[in-house]
């Protein structure tokens, strides 16, 4: 694989993250509450921000201990990439299929217990300490559909040169932030949460289709630039 090849398929796999909802959910959620508690506008952008730099560090932890492992355990494994090109299919359609629960507003399809765990430790906050606890939780419990595009920018990762890969797991984290940085900032700004959180009810199935259809291209681009190379290496064997 060519470091362009590499680099692409880690900023795809970055912004497909960054449309994934839960961390921005929990963003307005804790913006809402601090604002209905009438905390002073600097104490509820210093949350909002110790949220995004918690969610930050997450993301870049996540992302380079997957680095780490594969390029431990797997640094040449062929198999990886066959294994992911299939893996991000499949979790592609299951995003289609069941990111968003069918339900009014925007419930995500993870554990109910643990997302009233998640709304009730929200709501409380109060302190940018437990506002950055709350940003790595957020992408630990959202795991389960983040996971895969991890793994792959992770691999891609480990394919650039080694001065190169610390700047491409920064790269994916800035990329997968994007949305929570971006409604962070109109927050920040002075936007209306009751603006920005219609707007994310209206074009939920907008975004739970880009994402889990973002996934399947990349699996497919993946598969043209790699997993297909690797099969025509083996037929010529």
């Amino acid at each position: 694989m060519n470091t362009l090849i590499a680099v692409s398929i880690i900023a795809l796999a970055g912004l497909i993250h960054a449309s994934f909802q839960l961390s921005v959910s929990m963003a307005t959620s804790l913006s809402g509450h601090a604002l209905g508690r009438k905390l002073a506008a600097r104490r509820t952008l210093r949350l909002l921000f110790s949220f995004v730099a918690g969610a930050f560090t997450m993301t870049l932890l996540c992302v380079s201990f997957a680095s780490y492992a594969i390029g431990v355990f797997a640094p040449h494994s062929n198999l990886l990439w066959i294994t992911l090109t299939a893996g991000l299919m499949i979790v592609g359609l299951a995003v289609i299929l069941f990111y968003y629960r069918k339900t009014e507003g925007t419930e995500l399809w993870i554990s109910r217990s643990f997302a009233r765990f998640l709304r009730k430790r929200t709501a409380k906050a109060s302190l940018a300490a437990e506002a950055f606890s709350l940003g790595l939780t957020s992408v630990v419990a959202e795991l389960l559909f983040t996971i895969v595009p991890i793994i792959t920018a992770a691999c891609a990762i480990i394919g650039l040169p080694p001065i190169w890969q610390i700047v491409g797991a920064a790269g994916y984290t800035l990329a997968a932030s994007l949305g929570l940085l971006i409604v962070a900032l109109l927050i920040g700004s002075g936007r209306q949460l009751s603006r920005i959180q219609r707007w994310r009810e209206q074009n939920k199935y907008f975004l739970q289709f880009a994402a889990g259809l973002g996934l399947i291209i990349l699996g497919f681009y993946i598969y043209v630039n790699t997993v297909s190379d690797l099969i025509i290496q083996v037929n010529a064997i």
